[in-house]
């Protein structure tokens, strides 16, 4: 997986495809904005390509903004398309695949007391 970690310009419009270059048969991921709160990533996965199963002390957003995948919560399978929003709780096991070549906004949601 390639990660580039370059902030967004304040108080301008951007277009998420263009902020990010999918990386052919892998993962292309791109730090948006981090702070104490938590973070904000950009993904490109190609098809096929996956994250395997892993957990996280904080809660998670995935923001599907193209393609399709099939996150698998709890050992639950979730299908997440374009337009839709999951929550991955913290500490439940939890793994990402891309049926399609596919784009998503993850958001982790830190604890600023923790």
């Amino acid at each position: 997986m390639t990660t580039k970690s370059a902030g967004i310009v304040a108080a301008e419009a951007l277009e998420l495809a263009g902020l990010i270059v999918p990386t052919p048969d892998g993962i292309a991921s791109r730090i948006l904005a981090k702070n104490g709160g938590g973070t904000v990533t950009l993904f490109a996965f190609d098809q096929g390509q996956s994250l395997s199963e892993h957990t996280s002390p904080y809660d998670a957003l995935v923001l599907t903004l193209e393609g399709k995948f099939v996150l698998t919560i709890g050992g639950r399978p979730v299908d997440a398309t374009p337009g839709t929003i999951v929550r991955m709780p913290a500490n439940v096991p939890h793994a990402v695949e891309a049926a399609d070549p596919s784009r998503m906004l993850l958001v982790m949601l830190r604890d600023r007391t923790a």
